[in-house]
């Protein structure tokens, strides 16, 4: 029920009721419409840039037009009063019963409210977190993992086809070491004093375990193996428990991918769908053999001056050719990220997301020219950059964990905060931009901690349906419940909000900005809790009033209306909508 599709419609053929004519003969652009919700709500309930977007086309006075439009529109019986503002923008203020009956839609639709079908079933592949299987989830990991998850629920919820996936790097020289670094510790569990750990290794005690059981499973018959035999026993052990590990943190903060895809799997059988990829590359013309100028900014001893296999990435948007077989032979990385790609493009994905840290900046044009040069255009792919999170306790940086090694473990930071306030936070800003994470300020309650004053919203909801049954009977609300008693105008506000819910989630998920939800969450529950405020110092203006219940009904629907809409959208961010805050 998305009220600003549905008056763009009557704009639109109230417009082309008018019979204009474009001067240049072209058509007029009808589609450059917009209708929004105005910036300062007391200009009313809707604006529309109609009479500007095609006053030149018809060869009119912007203003002159606006005024045949607004004519035109006082004969919608929903339209209470329609004004020109500035150069030609119409204001438009809905009917009292045009607000009530949209409450009483809202209540019928319940948990799909805010529904979308503007995805029609479109295949989307959203790839998130994908972090090197070598230690636990950090952080830095964390953010990634909220915006990727966040994203995938809210374009599912707006329609769309959605498949959750993990790329995992298992292969290459970090897995290696990750090997020699198992051993290491295996070493150690049978006894050998090893010291310190040494440089180029992972040092971090989360790795003590594995070596364990490492230990416990093979004894010390690793010692009698090939130095190849015990890495790759060692590697496929630590790989499987840090998988483990990495699916533990990731549940903890209720990411759970539908999709992990090995890196390794690309690579067995010599190669063959690395291989089979490149071949289709070069059957389209994109592979040649040739040289690559130096890298700039590099001294001249690191690059190698020779003919390789080259990806013709300029060719489709790319800065550079992109080397597809080292000098030993062996695939480069992008090689991998080319067989990795066509086969998402085989299992019939319309689209294709990456959920990127910011480092990976450099990968999103080479990922673009990969897309146009596969599918010819026929398939989209954005990459999207999350920006560094940075780790406060009362405006002092968090130390670095000590069992992690280096950095601070995602585990630590939801064990001590919680999960909700975690995944709240990180949608508090857009991707791209940097975040300051205080575990003092998550925690408060107050106005200042969002994720707290949201849940504080739902608590209150629920308190008042509470308090309806205890103290009135109401359990269940009346079908004849009269919205039209609604005629506060914090009433009126809290409605108007609930109206924008459909239009966010949809422009939300055009736009890829999970965030939107978050930050409208904060501001329908900015109204509840004002109106709570207004009634405790106006018995009037109360939720509740036992001696009126057609008032109470009508007040009662209107509160669970928004508490729909505040759990549906928690849930699109992944947190919980609680009943009561303790």
């Amino acid at each position: 029920m998305n009220i600003f599709a549905d008056f763009l419609k009557r704009i639109s053929s109230a417009v082309q009721a008018l019979g204009l004519e474009s001067k240049s003969g072209e058509p007029l652009p009808f589609a450059r419409i917009g209708v929004e919700p105005p910036r300062d709500p007391v200009h009313g309930d809707i604006a529309t840039n109609a009479a500007m977007v095609l006053a030149k086309h018809a060869g009119m006075n912007p203003r002159e037009l606006a005024s045949r439009i607004v004519d035109a529109l006082k004969a919608d019986p929903d339209i209470a009063a329609a004004d020109i503002a500035g150069p030609g923008f119409i204001n438009l203020r809905l009917s009292h019963v045009f607000w009530a009956r949209f409450l009483a839609g809202a209540l019928a639709e319940g948990a799909a409210f805010g529904r979308s079908r503007i995805g029609e079933g479109c295949k989307v592949n959203v790839e998130y977190v994908s972090a090197n299987p070598t230690g636990p989830m950090h952080v830095g990991h964390c953010r990634g993992a909220v915006v990727g998850d966040a994203l995938a629920n809210l374009l599912a919820f707006a329609g769309y086809d959605v498949t959750k996936e993990y790329y995992i790097n298992d292969a290459g020289a970090q897995i290696d070491v990750l090997g020699q670094s198992v051993l290491l510790r295996y070493r150690e569990a049978l006894g050998e004093e090893i010291g310190e750990i040494p440089s180029g290794l992972y040092p971090g005690d989360y790795l003590v375990p594995v070596g364990q059981a490492l230990a416990a499973e093979h004894g010390d018959a690793l010692f009698a193996m090939t130095p190849a035999e015990a890495l790759k026993i060692a590697k496929d052990k630590a790989i499987d428990a840090m998988m483990d590990r990495i699916r533990d943190d990731l549940a903890l903060l209720n990411v759970h991918h539908e999709v992990f895809y090995s890196e390794r799997s690309l690579h067995s059988a010599n190669g063959a769908k690395i291989q089979t990829a490149i071949n289709e590359l070069t059957f389209k013309g994109h592979v040649y053999r040739g040289k690559l100028p130096p890298p700039k900014g590099k001294p001249s001893e690191d690059w190698e001056d020779r003919e390789q296999l080259l990806f013709k990435s300029t060719a489709v948007g790319d800065d550079v050719d992109r080397p597809l077989v080292k000098s030993d032979g062996s695939y480069t990385y992008f090689a991998a990220d080319v067989a990795y790609f066509v086969d998402k493009f085989n299992r019939g994905f319309d689209e294709m997301i990456y959920v990127l840290g910011a480092d990976h900046g450099g990968y999103v044009k080479r990922l673009e020219a990969l897309a146009r040069a596969v599918s010819g255009d026929k398939v989209r792919l954005t990459a999207l950059l999350c920006n560094l999170v940075k780790l406060f306790r009362n405006g002092e940086p968090v130390r670095m964990s000590k069992r992690a090694g280096d950095f601070v473990t995602l585990r630590e930071v939801v064990e001590e905060v919680g999960r909700d306030p975690v995944r709240f936070m990180m949608l508090y800003r857009k991707n791209g931009e940097p975040l300051d994470f205080d575990f003092a300020k998550v925690t408060e309650q107050s106005k200042d901690n969002p994720v707290f004053y949201v849940q504080y919203a739902c608590a209150r909801a629920h308190s008042v349906i509470r308090q309806a049954a205890e103290q009135m009977g109401i359990r269940t609300l009346p079908a004849n419940a009269d919205f039209n008693l609604l005629s506060d105008e914090g009433e009126l506000a809290l409605i108007a909000k609930l109206a924008e819910y459909p239009r966010m989630i949809e422009a939300a998920a055009l736009a890829q900005e999970p965030h939107r939800v978050a930050f409208y969450l904060y501001e329908l529950a900015s109204l509840l809790h004002a109106q709570w405020n207004r009634g405790g110092d106006n018995p009037e203006l109360r939720f509740l009033k036992v001696n009126d219940p057609q008032s109470t009904y009508a007040r009662l629907g209107l509160v669970q209306a928004v508490l729909n809409v505040l759990t549906s959208g928690l849930g699109l961010v992944g947190a919980a909508a609680p009943q009561e805050m303790r």
